[in-house]
């Protein structure tokens, strides 16, 4: 069973060669299939198939798994596989491999210098401080600590005074007993952005994204050298920029440059997320596969939510004018005010610390969070792909690679650092072992090892304009609906056309699915948001 231009049939998709392979990158191949009807071939078609997609070829005679062929002699025919998302990455083909090496195309590696993120990085254990801070915080005694975790008193008090040594079983009953203390911080992507040499929009959106092609709202620009741009739902939040295919006024012929880039905004990778959950793929998964696609990151963002309030901006602000931090980077910067929420920068592009008020800030746009305080690494270029060479080649947990590198590049203090101290070789070793350090900071990196990298799905809505309306328009409507003049506006409303940004967000805010591969699941995302475990093999779909 195969559809042809979507017209159902009895045929058989069967292999009988490649016609011609294209060497440009885009590693499109040119196949002959024939419609097996009854055990003769009734018809052929020459398909372009993507070579990652089909990995080995098949034997000439075989069974393809062609589920659709769309398209015209005069345009060409192209074809769509059954395989699944899972399968494709687990079965690109040797051959694929070695044409990607010949054509020098392989995965950049940052040289490991003295640049390395990673250089002198590592870990601060949960300590004695910890333990006294964390049980103030809970407003908890020594004995109704050893309640809730069912130990005695003493061993408690051997704990905080140093007597013995707090082992990661112990603080795992820690975060056991008190789940709102395991819940407090957790880890997520807030903005990824990947350039695809090799690709056009169209393509990243169906063959990368795999996203309805239908809910992207088609536009010209001028941002970034790009001509085109393809927003999902007429919205910059997943949005693709590239360059509009020119026509040659002498030989009418379409000339296509290739090359693009996505982006996933803040809002953009939760939208995403929802995705990905109906693909039952992860975020490893997606930029697995998109490394097949030669994606490369130019942006990544890691947020690191403080949703406990464990930080207080106000302290860190004062922390830095009293200049009682220590950062590796000599550049920073201090935005906003005691009202409207305080943002402070450590670093310049391509590496960038940010901490700010996240509650204030989304409360300024009028929206709501659990989220009290922020703190970002904003990565860009090497800096970022460095970052995703650890976590899908080396085996380490994001949250760790995370963690690593705020506490290798950020530290604050309760006591004034000297000037000598900073003029010391071992820096970072003097500040540390003989001023006091701030207390909420040491807390957050020493807890974050033990923190999660979630996923937080949701659905395109019109929430923006709501608020917009109820906040700026309902009290002229009271007015007008006062004094009748209610029909008139109820009768413009119902006339009013919308823009074709419009149209996309009402179709996007409409559908549940927004994949190719969402037609059989059933997702109710009507029930509260459930976030997911990345780092939980089973957090992949629900």
């Amino acid at each position: 069973m195969i559809t042809i231009n979507n017209k159902p049939t009895a045929y058989t998709p069967i292999f009988l060669g490649t016609t011609q392979h294209s060497l440009r990158l885009s590693l499109q191949i040119l196949i002959m299939v024939g419609m097996k009807l009854n055990d003769e071939i009734v018809e052929t078609y020459n398909v372009t198939v993507s070579s990652i997609e089909l990995g080995h070829l098949p034997n000439i005679g075989n069974e393809i798994a062609i589920d659709e062929i769309t398209g015209s002699e005069l345009s060409g025919f192209k074809a769509k596989l059954k395989q699944s998302d899972a399968q494709m990455q687990n079965t690109a083909s040797t051959e694929l491999e070695k044409l990607v090496g010949l054509k020098n195309v392989g995965r950049y590696q940052l040289l490991k210098g003295k640049d390395n993120m990673t250089q002198d990085m590592n870990t601060l254990e949960f300590d004695a401080n910890h333990l006294r801070y964390v049980r103030q915080i809970l407003n908890a005694s020594q004995d109704s600590l050893a309640k809730q975790l069912k130990i005695t008193r003493q061993t408690v008090n051997r704990f905080e005074t140093g007597e013995q040594k707090i082992s990661d079983r112990f603080l795992d009953k820690l975060l056991v007993a008190y789940p709102d203390l395991a819940e407090s911080i957790e880890v997520q992507f807030d903005w990824v952005s990947l350039t695809f040499p090799d690709l056009t929009s169209k393509q990243v959106i169906a063959d990368v994204l795999r996203l309805q092609d239908n809910l992207f709202l088609e536009r010209p620009t001028s941002q970034n050298f790009y001509t085109r741009e393809m927003a999902f739902a007429g919205e910059k939040n997943i949005y693709i920029q590239d360059f509009a295919p020119v026509k040659n006024p002498e030989t009418q012929a379409v000339d296509q440059k290739f090359g693009t880039t996505l982006y996933l905004t803040g809002k953009g990778t939760r939208l995403f997320e929802k995705a990905l959950l109906e693909q039952s793929m992860n975020w490893r998964d997606f930029f697995e596969k998109a490394r097949l696609y030669r994606g490369h990151l130019t942006r990544l963002d890691i947020a690191i939510n403080d949703k406990w309030g464990l930080l207080d901006m106000n302290e860190l602000v004062k922390a830095v004018q009293e200049k009682r931090f220590w950062s590796k980077s000599k550049s920073y910067a201090v935005h906003g005010n005691v009202d409207d929420g305080w943002t402070v920068d450590f670093g310049k592009s391509p590496f960038v610390i940010r901490a700010y008020d996240k509650h204030k800030e989304q409360a300024n746009k009028g929206y709501d969070t659990d989220v009290k305080t922020r703190v970002e690494l904003e990565l860009h270029q090497d800096k970022a792909e460095y970052v995703l060479d650890e976590w899908l080649n080396n085996g380490e947990k994001l949250v760790n690679i995370t963690f690593d590198i705020l506490y290798s590049y950020l530290w604050f203090t309760n006591g004034k650092i000297e000037d000598q101290q900073l003029k010391s070789d071992t820096v970072r070793d003097e500040i540390e072992t003989t001023v006091e350090p701030m207390p909420a900071w040491s807390l957050l990196t020493a807890l974050g090892q033990k923190m999660k990298f979630v996923r937080e799905p949701k659905k395109q809505s019109v929430e923006r304009i709501e608020k917009w309306v109820l906040h700026s328009v309902v009290p002229s409507l009271a007015v007008l609906k006062k004094t009748g003049h209610w029909h008139e506006i109820i009768e413009a409303i119902n006339a009013a056309e919308l823009s074709a940004e419009h149209e996309k967000l009402v179709m996007a805010t409409t559908k549940n699915a927004i994949t190719q591969a969402s037609k059989h699941l059933n997702i109710n995302f009507e029930k509260p948001t459930k976030k997911y475990n990345e780092d939980d093999e089973q957090g992949k779909g629900a």
